[in-house]
């Protein structure tokens, strides 16, 4: 097999591991934040939240920078086309992303009530907005963008900002939102304790049902998504551009997939399992399983629409046959080469500094301890 084809779908993977890890990770804090004002009903409650994932949130943060970069130099064609075309999105997630840390730093910083109310209101934004629109974008992969290129490979995107929240786009965006308030409430369970811990408790359930519900209805609306199959292209193994292939587009393309290969199958059914098995683990107050098992689940959510999607990773409404795929969108053969050695070398390095953070910064977090810490969010 040649080197060039087996780059292309090792990136391939590499992002899709990115991205699990982002929604992993970064998922979690912004669902402590989502769900801040439920959990804690008094300041003290809610500073303690916040200086659960005190140590960890900015660092978590490195999985989001790692996620574009990947796209940045993997797949120059699909950033710049996704960036351009989608530019308001990108600047409201931008943005709410900004007030994040701010919420963070300025919160404690004075005593008025009204003063930490509104930062805690920001924190919520901060995390809400970025999952919902996390998921929306997924959801709107599977639908495709409507763009085009031009001879030169210009690209033009003639959607709207509104189109983007469409139906399906928003139920793929409150399943982010679910699993990331799913994956926040088990960090709580982790290091909370009293009135905390019972109702992050209650809320991992109730999570964790609305996810395997939206999940399922993602999953029964599938049949009915014009999906995308490639009718003609050249061989995956050389260096090609979006003008060289034939797409065609029919109503349940997306599971042509599954049904060719039936072990992908086993793909959604790890989103089930996590979410279900999480569940009863959070009620019998394992709450390190049910983190784990939630991680579990988003490989799941995530893996099912890479399989699903395979080859295709940013699909065109507009011109079907100028859609972008692991074939045609990928940079050089050097280019990935450099970068997966780099990616060897400090890939290891960075799951091995956050599993040691998470180690050290190990333990329950009490309103005493917050309260006594004039360093304390």
């Amino acid at each position: 097999m040649e080197l060039y084809l087996i780059l292309k779908v090792v990136w391939w993977l590499l992002l899709g591991v990115l991205l699990m890890g982002l929604a992993i990770m970064v998922g979690m804090d912004m669902g402590v934040g989502t769900i801040l004002r439920w959990v804690g009903r008094t300041d003290s409650e809610r500073r303690v939240a916040l200086n659960i994932i005190g140590p960890h949130w900015d660092g978590n943060q490195v999985w989001f920078i790692l996620g574009g970069g990947a796209i940045f130099a993997a797949w120059p064609i699909i950033y710049a086309t996704a960036f351009s075309g989608l530019y308001v999105v990108m600047l409201l997630l931008l943005w709410s992303m900004i007030v994040r840390p701010l919420g963070f730093e300025y919160r404690s910083k004075l005593q008025s009530p009204a003063w930490r109310n509104a930062w805690d209101w920001t924190l919520f934004v901060s995390g809400f907005v970025p999952m919902l629109v996390f998921g929306a974008a997924i959801g709107n992969a599977l639908l495709g963008f409507p763009f085009h290129f031009e001879w030169n490979l210009m690209s033009f995107y003639t959607g709207s900002f509104i189109a983007l929240f469409n139906p399906f786009a928003i139920l793929c965006g409150l399943l982010s939102v679910a699993l990331s308030v799913y994956m926040g409430c088990a960090m709580l369970m982790i290091r909370g304790d009293g009135a905390l811990y019972a109702r992050a408790k209650d809320l991992l359930g109730k999570s964790a049902l609305a996810a395997l519900v939206l999940f399922t209805l993602g999953g029964l609306w599938m049949p009915f998504v014009e999906g995308y199959h490639i009718v003609q292209s050249p061989d995956p193994a050389i260096a090609q551009t979006a003008l060289q292939q034939e797409v065609g587009r029919a109503r349940g393309d997306w599971l042509n997939n599954f049904l060719a290969q039936p072990v992908l199958w086993l793909i959604p059914a790890l989103a089930y399992v996590g979410l279900w098995l999480g569940r009863q683990s959070a009620l019998r107050d394992r709450s390190q399983l049910a983190w784990w098992l939630g991680a579990v689940s988003w490989i799941g959510v995530i893996g099912t629409v890479g399989a699903a999607m395979f080859p295709f990773m940013m699909p065109s409404t507009t011109e079907p046959s100028v859609s972008l795929t692991v074939w045609n969108a990928s940079s050089s053969e050097r280019t990935l080469l450099w970068m997966l050695g780099f990616t060897v070398v400090f890939m290891p390095l960075i799951l091995w500094y956050t599993s040691w953070a998470f180690w050290v910064m190990r333990g329950k977090v009490s309103a005493a301890h917050v309260e006594a810490d004039d360093h304390a969010y």
